[in-house]
């Protein structure tokens, strides 16, 4: 992958089927606001996440202008399939159901092989699979993204989502003792890796 396909964002946002009821693309201006739904739905849970306040879009701005001018480091949206057109074009919900972001894992250069993945699902579309196949769609996406580890920091006890990278060959490579004050318990974090083989 040259640097010149690196550094280039998409200026179409074309759509791929993650299967027969839900296409996933890389965010648009217009999705901020239900991407903080999605995410401020998990706070509550103190499972997904370390903020313990619902954020605005006015917050999360500048974090969602880096992904969206970024070539290497997008958010992806998923929509429910609704309906297949005449031509046979699937047509998809105003709503996005779920969301997944590679982010950097640090910001000092060097790091720029490596990222960390997250996946926010919306509390209706829980337990169904759609996690697991968003972030599989994901990893088949990272080599043409330059990236060679992605990382997962998730709570120790978060067991569906340490299951769910589990299961996708994700190995731990750390483990952080109560690095967060959750306001009411302690939380441990685990770091789990997978070294992203080249297409």
């Amino acid at each position: 992958m040259s640097d010149v396909a690196l550094n280039a964002v998409p200026s179409t946002l074309p759509q791929h089927n993650l299967n027969d009821d839900f296409i996933v693309q890389r965010a648009s201006e217009r999705d901020l606001p239900e991407i903080l739904a999605i995410y401020n739905q998990s706070i509550a849970g103190k499972q997904a996440t370390a903020n313990l306040v619902p954020v605005t879009c006015e917050e999360r701005a500048d974090w969602f202008d880096e992904h969206l001018n970024s070539a290497t480091r997008p958010i992806y949206v998923v929509r429910s399939v609704t309906e297949t057109t005449e031509s046979g074009e699937q047509a998809e919900s105003s709503s996005i159901v779920a969301w997944g972001s590679f982010s950097d894992l640090y910001a000092r250069m060097a790091y720029h092989i490596s990222t960390e993945i997250s996946i926010y699902l919306h509390e209706g579309h829980q337990g169904k699979g759609l996690g697991s196949l968003l972030t599989r769609w994901m990893l088949t996406q990272a080599s043409s993204l330059g990236i060679q580890n992605i990382i997962a920091l998730i709570f120790a006890h978060n067991q569906p989502s340490l299951g769910l990278f589990r299961k996708l060959d994700f190995e731990q490579w750390g483990y952080m003792p109560k690095v967060c004050d959750m306001e009411g318990f302690m939380a441990d974090v685990v770091m789990l890796g997978k070294a992203v083989k080249e297409d």
